[in-house]
């Protein structure tokens, strides 16, 4: 069996909108109520995807999750007193911020030898919660070859876990047996922790992780105040490299040196704050990027191109190529329309270590597909949506009948 590490990103949904729903995101809240450009958004998601592909990285999608969704309508008894932020959680396209789809653990790290998937259920947020019902069908489909694969359901939503992104893995190659670090945060400041500690730990032990093999770490409640609502906004990691920003976690040398004493092998590749301040980092989302493992066994930094828009960003990104350090090439991406709703290179997609034969291919990406793709989101994904126009009701009928379209094109109408 060949194990691959295959990106999954989130097609980004007809609905993709500005109602700046996502407190503690900084981005999302400081450009709520602009006009939003799902087309655009969408063809920018596929385009880095195909970016991928073209390097020789294998590639997986997940669908847009039906919206507005009338299951979370029916269950508010939604009526026209309602808020109207819960009416906009209803047609919150995040779900293409697959980073918080579930925690993946690779099959040479369980017990049972099989990759473990779990679930999040992102109950912080309420236009988050709503997603694992449908997130989990998907999961289910993609991953239903139980010889390979364990899909569990949600942790117990007094805990609130969303997912791979505040989840790092550490190994010799993504094949071989890794460390596995759940980074928590905790309660108080300005903005929500949203990753607690028991979720993370409820997620090792359905994985059957070795205990010696699976660390928890606080993020930095600093991080967190300033912006970042996921340990990926402050750290990244692949392979025996961390990235990661000098303020990412609550106690950084207690880190480093629990990381190294699981893992030897770990090199750290930190940013002092003194050349990018966390307000910087968070902004630009230096460490929302994709660190990847090509296949020559060089490793390339994919950030968006904000990055080379700020000027303390971009210079250390120079100086750490010159540095000839483990990263040796940075590659710039547009994701513009999902930089401004807070989700980076790194929250489009979701790792998964599998062989690509125990996948349901209707998930996984070819150039024909991609083509078939571009060509139906053009087609039928809205050009703009005003968050004004969220509710009414032909705009509704618009984006329902645009993935409708992408279901029976892919032959996924089953999700439907």
């Amino acid at each position: 069996m060949s194990l691959l590490e295959i990106n999954f990103d989130g097609i980004v949904g007809p609905s993709h909108n500005y109602a700046g729903l996502s407190l503690g995101n900084l981005a999302a809240t400081k450009n709520a109520g602009k006009v939003s450009q799902p087309r655009k958004a969408a063809l920018q998601g596929l385009a880095k995807m195909r970016g991928n592909m073209a390097a020789g990285l294998a590639q997986g999608f997940f669908l847009p999750l039906p919206r507005p969704n009338a299951t979370w309508l029916e269950a508010l008894a939604a009526d026209v007193t309602m808020n109207p932020a819960l009416v906009a959680s209803a047609w919150s396209a995040s779900s293409m911020w697959t980073a918080n789809a579930a925690t993946v653990s690779p099959a040479p790290d369980s017990a049972d030898g099989r990759c473990h998937l779990t679930v999040a259920n992102l109950v912080t947020m309420p236009h988050r919660s709503q997603e694992w019902p449908d997130t989990l069908a998907q999961l289910r489909l993609a991953f239903a070859d139980s010889a390979h694969f364990a899909v569990h359901g949600p942790v117990p939503p007094c805990f609130g876990d969303e997912g791979a992104a505040n989840h790092m893995r550490f190994c010799e190659g993504h094949g071989s047996e890794g460390v596995e670090v759940f980074v928590y945060g905790r309660t108080g400041g300005r903005f929500p922790a949203r990753q607690h500690e028991q979720a993370s730990r409820v997620v090792a032990r359905s994985h059957g992780l070795d205990p010696a093999r699976a660390l928890f770490i606080e993020q930095s409640g600093e991080a967190i105040a300033a912006g970042a609502f996921h340990n990926d906004v402050v750290a990244v990691a692949n392979a025996q490299v961390l990235f990661a920003h000098e303020q990412a976690f609550a106690d950084r040398e207690g880190a480093y040196d629990a990381i190294r004493a699981a893992f030897p092998a770990l090199e750290v590749v930190e940013v002092p704050a003194e050349r990018v301040s966390l307000a910087d980092a968070i902004s630009s989302y230096l460490f929302n990027a994709q660190l990847l493992s090509m296949p020559d066994g060089a490793m390339t930094l994919v950030v968006p191109g904000e990055c080379r828009e700020n000027a303390a960003v971009s210079a250390w990104l120079d100086d750490m190529l010159a540095s000839n350090g483990p990263i040796r090439e940075v590659k710039v991406v547009d994701v513009r329309e999902s930089m401004a709703n807070g989700g980076g290179p790194a929250c489009l997609r979701l790792r998964v270590v599998a062989d690509p034969a125990t996948i349901d291919p209707r998930f996984l990406l070819t150039d024909a597909k991609a083509d078939l793709m571009a060509d139906i989101i053009a087609a039928n994904w809205p050009e703009e949506i005003d968050p004004a126009d969220i509710g009414n009701s032909a705009l509704a009928e618009d984006v329902r009948s645009a993935r409708a379209a992408l279901l029976t094109a892919l032959d996924l109408s089953e999700l439907a």
